[in-house]
């Protein structure tokens, strides 16, 4: 099997090390690829905007799979693309198509499928330019604080969290009106709040049947005790300590086989990765948003302990041979800490010299690049350190020594990772 990976970040680069120890490097493409994935497989130069160039490189390699990594891959209608073209429509797309990609790519979309399908989720009602008085008056019908998401995808920016009634009202009016948050906030979604610890579970599927993988707690604030302002992932865990057995029962009973089955019912073109954002209020799961492909950084912890093939997984599902089960896992913990460059997640600067002193093969690369010999950083998130322990405290110890032996000038990361967790560990 030869396989083709859409994306430059940590996630793609996980992926890609584990189908590449698999079905080895040679039959690994990532497009375009970092300063990492040329380790564990082939970078091609080129990006998924290039619908043409993605095409004529699975003509000429005989791509036989094709994952897009990002959302914004799926949201611009790749398969969809390459379904419509008679020259690769056989080559085996490992995602939604558009339309069932609006579960990530559309706030309303999602809210409305989970309603439909009775799949626990905060209250909500949206609102569009014309309606914004209505808007106003709902938010004076809640409680603070007040949650507003900007329906379209918003590069993770598109929601805020306040406290202050007429803020919040100005906020509205801002995305709305103003367009703060562009063509994302032509509607928003104004929400209940809930109060609750987070964490995510994703399953893989074929449209009928589904696989759970190991779950994840991430850390999205860049500052610690979770302050400040959101990023792509600071880090995560996996295991998650407070997901015992019976809150996954309930996970599996009133989220996971409902959606599963709701993407079918609901004639959606669904297959890929489905990851499960979620928060527990008492003991209860409660869905706070679809993303339609894998998660950044919960990646880097979910697929290093997938202990199971991922391609002959891909091929179940492409052959339609997939049953309902959980994957097997590495009982070890499995931790990562991001080194993001300063001034990360506003203004930063790039092309600093990276240096790093006895890497591991899990040390997965984000933000960076070869430029001749040279390893330098080309984004906010600069490197993802990952590594396992027996315990959860071991596994970060590890990540955490293996951060401090990375070098790059204004080098940021948080100390404070799995830190809320203790408390769940007996």
């Amino acid at each position: 099997m030869r396989i083709l990976i859409l994306g430059s970040g940590a996630r793609e680069h996980a992926i890609a090390l584990k189908l590449s120890k698999e079905i080895g490097k040679e039959n690994v493409f990532v497009a375009p690829g970092n300063g990492g994935t040329q380790n564990c497989s082939s970078n091609v130069d080129f990006t998924f905007k290039d619908f043409d160039k993605v095409k004529a490189f699975c003509l000429q390699e005989q791509i036989e799979v094709l994952i897009p990594g990002s959302e914004e891959a799926i949201d611009a209608g790749i398969r969809d693309f390459m379904e419509a073209d008679s020259e690769v429509k056989d080559v085996f797309v490992f995602s939604p198509d558009k339309h069932a990609g609006q579960l990530e790519s559309s706030k309303a979309f999602a809210k409305e499928f989970m309603a439909k399908e009775g799949i626990p989720t905060a209250a909500y009602q949206s609102f569009t330019a014309e309606t914004v008085e209505e808007g106003h008056l709902f938010l004076a019908s809640l409680k603070p604080p007040y949650v507003l998401k900007a329906d379209g995808l918003a590069a993770g920016k598109g929601v805020l969290i306040l406290n202050d009634l007429q803020e919040a009202k100005d906020e509205l009016s801002s995305m709305l009106v103003d367009a703060k948050f562009g063509a994302a906030s032509s509607t928003v979604v104004i929400e209940e709040f809930l109060d609750g610890i987070e964490f995510s579970v994703f399953a893989l599927t074929d449209g009928d049947n589904y696989v759970l993988l190991p779950e994840a707690k991430d850390y999205k604030r860049i500052g610690e005790g979770d302050t400040g302002l959101n990023t792509g992932g600071m880090g995560a865990v996996s295991p998650v300590p407070f997901f015992d057995d019976e809150l996954k029962l309930k996970t599996i009973r009133d989220v996971v086989e409902p959606t599963i089955k709701g993407l079918k019912k609901q004639k959606l073109n669904y297959r890929g990765f489905v990851f499960f954002g979620l928060i527990v209020v008492n003991n209860d799961p409660f869905v706070i948003e679809y993303n339609v492909r894998m998660g950044d950084p919960e990646t880097e912890v979910v697929i290093p302990r997938l202990a199971e093939s991922l391609s002959q997984l891909i091929i179940d599902a492409k052959n339609g041979q997939l049953t309902n089960r959980i994957a097997a896992a590495n009982p070890a913990f499995a931790t990562t800490v991001f080194a993001v460059s300063g001034g990360y997640p506003e203004d930063y600067d790039k092309d600093k010299v990276i240096t790093i002193n006895d890497a591991s093969e899990t040390l997965f690369h984000a933000g960076t690049k070869m430029v001749g010999d040279a390893l330098l950083t080309s984004g906010g998130r600069v490197l993802a350190a990952t590594c396992y322990g027996a315990t959860m405290r071991e596994a970060l110890n590890a990540s955490y020594e293996e951060i401090e032996s990375i070098t790059f000038e204004g080098k940021y990361y948080r100390k404070d990772i799995g830190n809320d967790l203790e408390k769940f560990i007996k």
